[in-house]
């Protein structure tokens, strides 16, 4: 089975890591070969809108905190819980050990993480944040906090398996790329016919390979 397979495709990628395609390809190594390119290929063209999402989220809620405790280092003094407060601790940490002195509140809002960012959404907040400041970093969204956090969460989910180089054939990726949109929509209307300019996720959709078992609706 793992003849008809580059020599050196074996030994970089490793045949574990090629399996599953294998595994949803109807045992084919020619489609499992052209699936693995595919989700390369798509995990790529969803960097451009993903990359949109989480800056646009990261500065909407930093502005809105900012205000609200009238300081860029608003993580000083406000309620964090001990798990996001020591995600604070550690991008500092990080920050000072590579520049060998200080670091400014821009150098520590640029190194937290989007999951950071979606967990100020938290029920836990709403009292300190949600309430008060962050409901508006969405001023086109009127629905519940927690359903924008979950959609928010499961775009977190998304971007780590293409961070972490993992499969994203079998998930609905046609209705992600949709959500990206709705939720770029309730930051700001306008990123969304700039970021369609060069958006490659449709083109690449609507060419996958065909053949594998993996129904795309995960």
């Amino acid at each position: 089975m793992t003849s008809e397979l580059p020599e050196w495709f074996q030994r970089v990628f490793s045949m574990p890591r090629f399996t599953p395609y294998l595994d949803v390809s109807g045992r084919n190594v020619t489609r499992a070969w052209q699936l693995y390119r595919w989700n390369v290929e798509v995990s790529e063209a969803f960097y451009g809108p993903l990359h949109c999402l989480e800056i646009g989220l990261r500065n909407a809620e930093h502005d809105q905190l900012h205000s609200r405790y009238g300081r860029a280092d608003w993580w000083e003094v406000a309620p964090l819980r001990k798990h996001d407060a020591c995600k604070i601790a550690k991008a500092q940490d990080d920050l000072r050990r590579r520049s060998g002195g200080s670091c400014t509140a821009d150098d520590v809002l640029t190194e937290l993480s989007f999951g950071f960012w979606v967990s100020l959404l938290s029920q836990a907040y709403d009292r300190h944040f949600w309430v008060p400041a962050l409901h508006r970093a969405f001023p086109h969204y009127s629905g519940r906090r927690g359903e924008l956090r979950d959609n928010l969460q499961a775009m977190v989910l998304l971007r780590n398996r293409i961070m972490h180089h993992e499969p994203i054939h079998h998930r609905h990726l046609a209705a992600d790329h949709a959500k990206i949109y709705r939720l770029l929509g309730y930051l700001e209307p306008e990123v969304a016919p700039w970021l369609r300019r060069f958006d490659r996720v449709p083109e690449i959709l609507a060419r996958r390979p065909k053949g594998d078992h993996g129904d795309g609706q995960a």
